[in-house]
């Protein structure tokens, strides 16, 4: 496993790649308040299996850094997929299999639906994450709106303040709440903490928060991306959709199906909650595996390219 960095799109990526240089690329994204830790025993897997496995620190995480001091800190959804996009490009990989679940699990179906020829498959936690920013002011029941309490909080700016006072303690928080049955320790904790003290991480997580409720513009370069996302575009690509039984975050996206027009299975992972690839890695990395077989026994399928 090497850690190493490219110059892509406004973005230094910092990023952990693992197995051969000339496997089948597979890119995992992390998720909000995560990190690339939580896809260490599955990358290790798949790596084993012969994928090329790319862990990208998202924008606002880790080594990760803007280029300018002048691009907006923007945390919304088209931003996330046109960094991934971005890494893409410049790694020189013309398609892979994208994993991910919270904030990159959306970047991965933003790509899945926008550039389905750059995918060979999807594997999404938690099913179709494009958010449904039009929508956004529609209530929810009242038990999923509870859960939202963090989102609500960031949209003050208590919630701005108390989130760049203790981002540590806010997501030591979410972890207990969104993986009940998840029996973390001190040590796999402070391995993904340190990456919340990036400079923009506080910036990035309070704008992607309101952004998503349209409470505050979006980075005018990434307009006609969102534009798109309204009309919520299907995801034709072989797809693995899962979710946790235990999730404190969220009550499950069986209902999800009818966003995916490609080959398509559903699958809950017992007792695991939000973190999905950390609390399952054998399950999350056969996910991938099979996500890929997939898309390969499809007639006509295309090669990897590397």
């Amino acid at each position: 496993m090497h850690r190493k960095s490219v110059r892509a799109g406004v973005l230094d990526i910092a990023y952990l790649e693992s197995g051969p240089v000339d496997g089948w690329p597979c890119i995992l994204s992390h998720g909000f308040p995560y990190d690339v830790e939580t896809f260490a025993a599955s990358a290790a897997l798949l790596a084993d299996a012969g994928a090329r496995v790319i862990r990208p620190w998202l924008r606002g995480y880790g080594p990760t850094r803007f280029l300018s001091p002048e691009t907006p800190r923007s945390g919304e959804q088209a931003a996330l997929a046109a960094d991934l996009l971005a890494l893409m490009d410049a790694l020189g990989i013309e398609r892979a299999v994208l994993g991910g679940y919270d904030w990159g699990g959306r970047a991965a179906c933003v790509v899945s639906a926008l550039w389905p020829d750059r995918v060979v498959a999807l594997v999404s936690g938690n099913s179709y994450n494009i958010q449904n920013i039009p929508r956004s002011g529609e209530p929810e029941a009242p038990e999923i709106e509870a859960s939202y309490w963090y989102q609500y909080y960031f949209h003050s700016e208590r919630g701005r303040r108390g989130l760049a006072r203790d981002r540590r303690a806010m997501a030591r928080t979410l972890w207990r709440m969104w993986s009940p049955r998840w029996d973390f320790d001190d040590a796999s904790f402070d391995r993904t903490a340190a990456s919340f003290e990036n400079p923009d991480f506080v910036e990035v997580v309070i704008h992607s928060y309101r952004h998503r409720f349209g409470l505050v513009p979006g980075d005018p370069a990434y307009a006609h991306i969102e534009t798109q996302l309204v009309a919520q575009p299907s995801i034709g690509v072989p797809t693995v959709a899962i979710d946790g039984d235990s999730d404190g975050v969220n009550a499950g996206t069986a209902g999800h199906r009818d966003h995916f027009t490609g080959a398509f299975d559903y699958r809950v992972f017992r007792g695991a909650g939000h973190n999905l690839p950390q609390e399952r890695p054998a399950d999350w990395a056969q996910a991938v595996m099979d996500a890929r077989g997939m898309a390969l026994s499809e007639p006509g399928h295309r090669k990897e390219m590397t």
